[in-house]
């Protein structure tokens, strides 16, 4: 099998080749075609997560040692199966859920694998899909994705379903009150159609790159705004009239969330999703006379998952702009990721000759 993995944190990802790898167990195996490429593989990649004041997460401290294959927004054909995973859908498409948990806690027995404290995740902890070939531990992690292009599916395991379990937490959200939307990328994208489809309409989008507006205003956003502007925060009262009603912080810095901070009204709520690093300073007075929800979001749950490809699959959400690349430009596509120069997303095809396929995701 063909792979790009990560040989030395913050290098570029490299070629290799080994042995097709035998499912074994409850194991299946299954046989590529697309794999997302996501932002925090940008931070996965370079080795460590910005926990601010200085201190970092290692690759290391959660399991993570080279070489490693990234890439956890796979889709592919199941060709295989392990003696012991008996109902595996041999010959059908796939969407794969990566967030897999040790399968013994308590946390994965309530279906919530994303909560465990011993994850083995596709692309973190086990090997992802930036290869022609990809173990899943179990069939129950395959979900029928049928009627749904295939690009577009393979987005929805982690931009889709990370959107969609972030805006859940904000809700309900009364119809007249404004959320922003802080990051236009791929997720930023994807959440505002996800707000949309649950009706809600007054959404402020937030970017410091004004090229990706006008994707966010096709997306369904009603106003844009310049996070990086002097007088952001201003401008952002000024939008919301002083009443901002929830964030939702798809960059995750200290720039971003305090910006968000400061113009919650009182029991406002900020969801952070994004991985850029650093670290917030909350008054616990201010916290609690202004009643304001500082929540992390991580991830989502299978459920979670199939509801998110049922709404895609009745077209109530729609796809986001989306570029098939070859396998080989993943490293590239990183980078441009690190800059900040991609609108909607990128994904990879694993088989050659599904590049230059014409499909319908844009």
């Amino acid at each position: 099998m063909l792979s790009y993995d990560v040989v030395e944190w913050g290098k570029p990802l490299e070629k290799i080749e080994r042995q097709t790898p035998r499912p074994a167990g409850t194991e299946v195996l299954v046989k590529l075609k697309y794999c997302g490429v996501c932002h925090s593989d940008v931070h996965i990649r370079d080795g460590y997560f910005d926990l601010g004041g200085g201190k970092r997460l290692h690759m290391s401290e959660r399991g993570m040692h080279p070489p490693v294959t990234l890439g956890h927004e796979p889709f592919g054909t199941v060709i295989s199966a392990g003696p012991e995973a008996l109902d595996a859908p041999i010959g059908t498409e796939c969407l794969v859920y990566p967030w897999t948990g040790c399968g013994d806690c308590a946390r994965c027995h309530e279906g919530f694998d994303n909560y465990c404290a011993a994850p083995r995740m596709l692309g973190i902890q086990r090997p992802g899909g930036y290869a022609d070939h990809l173990i899943v531990p179990h069939s129950r992690y395959l979900i029928d994705a049928s009627g749904i292009d295939p690009p577009w599916a393979a987005t929805l395991s982690c931009s889709g379903l990370s959107t969609y379990s972030a805006v859940s937490k904000l809700m309900p959200i009364p119809r007249q009150e404004w959320v922003a939307v802080i990051g236009a990328g791929g997720l930023g994208l994807a959440a505002i159609g996800m707000l949309r489809v649950l009706g809600h309409e007054k959404i402020v989008v937030i970017d410091i790159d004004r090229l990706k507006f006008r994707a966010a205003i096709a997306a369904g956003a009603a106003a844009t705004l310049d996070g990086g502007d002097a007088d952001a925060l201003q401008e952002l009262r000024q939008i919301t009239a002083g009443a901002l009603f929830g964030a939702l912080d798809f960059v995750g810095s200290a720039e971003t969330a305090q910006l968000a901070l400061g113009a919650l009204r009182k029991g406002g709520k900020l969801i952070v999703v994004g991985l850029f690093g650093g670290e917030i300073t909350l008054s616990v007075a201010g916290t609690i006379l202004r009643a304001i929800t500082v929540q992390g979001s991580h991830l989502g749950s299978v459920a979670e998952l199939k509801e998110v490809v049922a709404l895609a699959r009745a077209q109530k959400i729609k796809p986001i702009p989306i570029e098939l690349r070859a396998l080989s430009d993943v490293s590239r596509t990183l980078d441009e990721l690190k800059q900040g120069t991609i609108v909607g997303r990128v994904i990879v095809a694993c088989e050659q000759e599904n590049v230059n396929k014409k499909h319908h995701a844009e």
